[in-house]
């Protein structure tokens, strides 16, 4: 068996293992970045809350809560 058909399986393996890190790790920044944005928007009144967004933001509250 030639060594080259035992390591190009694995460096694919290895190849995708490290793109899927790379793109959930950007998605969570980027979730956490906009999450931020609108917290600091509402605390320096960039918007009038509504019901709704008072709703959701007590639903990050409390999810941000039970994490830690």
């Amino acid at each position: 068996m030639d060594g080259m058909q035992i390591a190009l399986p694995i460096l694919g393996i290895v190849g995708a293992a490290a793109l899927t890190f790379y793109a959930v790790s950007f998605n969570e920044i980027r979730e956490k970045s906009l999450r931020d944005y609108d917290e600091s928007e509402s605390e320096n009144g960039g918007y009038r809350l509504t019901s709704r967004s008072r709703e959701r933001r007590a639903r990050r509250q409390a999810s941000k809560n039970t994490k830690n």
